[in-house]
């Protein structure tokens, strides 16, 4: 029952994930939930409710386990998705390496140094959600899970995903764990070989609740219910963590304060390197959007005018490029802002949007034909005209949008980069 209710909900989650990514539905709460975005808004544009939300994950995951992992992060929900197709009763017991612990040091080591870069190569929201808008670095990390997937089943989401290593060592110490009753068990290994996680064994009557999905495939399979989901009864044992336990916490530890620097080093050399880029409003300035950006591509599906455009050698995170798509930004439109999860474009209102200085318009007086259309199409009232005078913009009110360069045939207007958004 577990298993059926649970696959169901987590089938309805990724359709709805698929559908917000390209364009078609975006329920926002969905996107606002994924962990690692939501840890970086929490840590760089910090509000109640994004601190809200954080506390809630976190707390029930002490509570449930890693029910996230299974029912709520559409990466998780695709590896299971293909594991349908794989076949069942081959699955055996599974280490859990500590190689994981490591790779989550330094993701959100330097994610909390001041960097997204690192942790954008290894995060699966932006892996599910970079796939769907055809990005070179998102089609090779999905082919690559695929792969894992089909002959490991879901070993990135045990030993690999850093969300789900957090996750996990909170799982460990969560209320509601599944577990084996011993004396009813027949130890005839159904559990066993069908626990995608491979976090079980019958012979020592074990289930890893660390590495453990709560798929609940598990409570499917058993024949005699033995292995259930619920309190564990509490066995007499003392605390004695191994030395190699030890050896890697301390380890971890160490790379994490060393990521933390990286991520700090991270973003001030990108501050020497990076060009001035047109930014999406909400963005501030390009060392910023840099560091900040998953490359989750949200954003880009998300625009009526097609302006964004993703990364590429000239920068690495999403930018505006005012000779794709209506070649300027839509005046009374901020679905970027609206559907960025990770706080890289902050969550601005539509009027403030409006007052956003993204950019700069620069009339060329020698090219000016004089015809007045670029004055009737600025929405902020920017651009004046006197008899027989090229058009002239007020450096005031221009916000940059682009749209009287889409309306002169004359081609005397252009739009230039700034260092910093402003509000005029």
């Amino acid at each position: 029952m577990f298993y059926k209710i649970r696959l169901t909900f987590a089938i309805l989650i990724f359709i709805m994930a698929i559908l917000g990514v390209i364009g078609i539905f975006y329920p926002l709460p969905l996107f606002d939930i994924q962990t690692a975005p939501l840890i970086q808004r929490v840590i760089i544009d910090f509000s109640l409710i994004s601190a809200v939300i954080l506390v809630v994950i976190l707390l029930l995951t002490l509570f449930f386990g890693r029910l996230y992992c299974s029912m709520l992060c559409p990466f998780g929900i695709l590896q299971e998705l293909i594991a349908l197709f794989r076949g069942e009763g081959n699955e055996e017991p599974r280490k859990n390496l500590p190689v994981k612990y490591f790779i989550t040091a330094i993701s959100f080591g330097a994610l909390i140094g001041g960097s997204a870069v690192i942790i954008r190569y290894i995060e699966p929201y932006t892996y599910f959600a970079s796939a769907l808008t055809l990005s070179l670095i998102g089609l090779t990390a999905i082919i690559a899970v695929i792969v894992l997937t089909i002959f490991k089943n879901r070993y990135f989401c045990t030993n690999i995903c850093p969300v789900g290593c957090i996750l996990g060592l909170l799982s460990k110490i969560s209320l509601l764990k599944v577990y084996i009753k011993e004396d009813e068990c027949l130890s005839c290994g159904m559990c066993e070989r069908n626990c995608p996680a491979g976090c079980i064994e019958v012979g020592e009557a074990k289930v890893d609740n660390e590495t453990c999905l709560k798929c609940f495939k598990c409570l499917n399979q058993c024949p005699k219910n033995a292995i259930t989901y619920g309190i564990k009864p509490k066995k007499e044992v003392k605390f004695s963590p191994k030395r190699r336990e030890l050896l890697t916490f301390g380890s971890a530890l160490v790379i994490l304060a060393g990521a933390v620097k990286i991520g700090f080093e991270i973003g001030k050399t990108a501050a020497e390197k990076i060009k001035n880029v047109i930014l999406p409003p909400g963005a501030v300035n390009a060392q910023r959007m840099f560091n900040k950006c998953l490359n989750c591509n949200l954003c880009i599906n998300a625009c009526p005018n097609n302006i964004l455009t993703k990364a590429d050698k000239d920068f690495g995170a999403v930018h505006i490029d005012y000779t794709k798509g209506e070649k300027h930004c839509k005046y009374d439109c901020n679905d970027c802002a609206k559907v960025c999860p990770s706080g890289a474009i902050k969550k601005i209102t539509l009027e403030e949007k409006q007052k956003t200085r993204i950019a700069m318009a620069v009339i060329d007086p020698e090219k000016c034909s004089k015809n007045g259309i670029c004055i009737n199409v600025c929405p902020v009232n920017a651009i004046t005209m006197e008899a027989n005078q090229s058009a002239k913009i007020d450096a005031s009110k221009c916000i940059g949008c682009g749209k009287c360069k889409t309306v002169c045939n004359s081609g005397a207007i252009e739009i230039f980069a700034i260092n910093e958004q402003q509000i005029v």
